[in-house]
């Protein structure tokens, strides 16, 4: 028996992607300095291929003639983690945008904040199920 939803599933792995990209921005903040370091993202690509390959988020053909989705021929990316090439480079060679990173920070931590509001709700209404009220 599944106590849990399947929505529950599908949060936890949204947090635990936050808390990825939560911690590849403060690495790239705390190199913004560090000679030739070059920014590091979490690449939405992958982690929605990771995503779509848990049973969370499972893809089911309808009919045989419908096309295969990437995860189903093995074709999901393996890396969530990319560095980014695309960035003007300091001259010490670093790519780090400080602006960039503390925005992109600030727009997961209230992400995060969301999903953690979203999974007290789930519980809050498992705990009124289970006392009766």
């Amino acid at each position: 028996m599944n106590l849990f939803p399947q929505s529950f599933q599908s949060l936890e792995q949204a947090m635990s992607t936050a808390t990825l990209k939560q911690r590849v921005h403060t690495a790239n903040i705390a190199n913004v300095d560090t000679p030739n370091y070059k920014s590091k993202q979490v690449s939405f690509k992958s982690a929605f291929d990771t995503a779509i390959s848990t049973q969370a988020m499972a893809s089911k053909k309808t009919d045989p003639r419908h096309f295969a989705f990437s995860t189903e021929n093995g074709l999901g990316s393996s890396s969530i983690i990319k560095e980014n090439h695309s960035t003007k480079i300091t001259p010490n060679g670093n790519n780090v945008d400080m602006d960039a990173e503390m925005a992109e920070l600030a727009k997961n931590q209230l992400w995060y904040n969301a999903l953690t509001e979203r999974v007290n709700g789930k519980f809050n209404s498992l705990r009124t199920v289970i006392e009766g009220r």
